[in-house]
């Protein structure tokens, strides 16, 4: 774990402790850590990656400080044990996997493209919150937080919102991995994890009288099809 996440874990834990202490256990059943959120590179060959996968891995930890810091920032408006624990209890673990996984091929992915460079957790831990060096990612963020401090009903939305947006690019991801192994176990669990996540959120919404739950958000986020625990 990099030591700007080490950093916040005394905070995250305080915040931790006052979330806990709402009547909001109910609806937060099942948002917790994931099945598994680890894999040991040692057991993999070092396949070459072409640019696109090079790509595909420097978008997905973005994507993953996306969810992390949004759920954090949105905690802080409307605090919830769902926001908190899927973000320090998955998220962070998120993050961790694709930043190994990152470091393992020496790559930097805060110049894109330009991959002649070398990977360097500096930069990465010091990226302040919010900020991202992928355009789209920037765009995306601002959106949704735009979107979420609403209220905590847009709040628990806008999550809904991260996670199938995070399914979808898995999908392609998983296709441009091709046969290498360590990207394909990185992007199931991944995939996994996001699962898991629309149903945690899905189940807020309905404890919060919004009977749709992410599906009132209409075609393009009802994801009946998504696998349970």
């Amino acid at each position: 774990m990099t030591s700007i996440y080490k950093n916040t874990i005394m905070i995250l834990i305080i915040l931790l402790l006052f979330t806990g202490c709402g009547n909001d256990d109910k609806e937060n059943k099942g948002s917790n850590d994931d099945v598994q959120v680890s894999i040991d590179l040692n057991k993999y060959t070092q396949d070459a990656l072409n640019d696109e996968q090079k790509y595909a891995l420097a978008y997905m930890w973005h994507e993953e400080k996306l969810a992390y810091e949004i759920y954090l920032a949105l905690n802080a408006i409307y605090p919830s044990k769902q926001f908190i624990n899927i973000a320090t209890k998955s998220e962070i673990k998120h993050i961790a996997l694709v930043q190994d996984l990152v470091k393992w091929y020496d790559l930097n992915i805060t110049n894109i493209p330009d991959y002649t460079i070398n990977y360097s957790a500096e930069e990465l831990e010091t990226m302040p919150a919010g900020t991202y060096a992928i355009v789209e990612i920037q765009s995306l963020y601002d959106t949704l937080y735009a979107k979420g401090i609403g209220s905590k009903q847009a709040a628990l939305e806008t999550a809904c919102m991260v996670e199938v947006t995070d399914v979808n690019d898995l999908d392609i991801d998983i296709v441009l991995a091709g046969d290498n192994t360590a990207l394909l176990d990185t992007f199931n669990i991944l995939r996994n994890g996001s699962y898991n996540h629309y149903w945690a959120f899905d189940k807020g919404l309905k404890n919060l009288g919004v009977s749709d739950g992410c599906c009132s958000l209409g075609t393009t986020y009802c994801k009946p099809d998504y696998p349970q625990k």
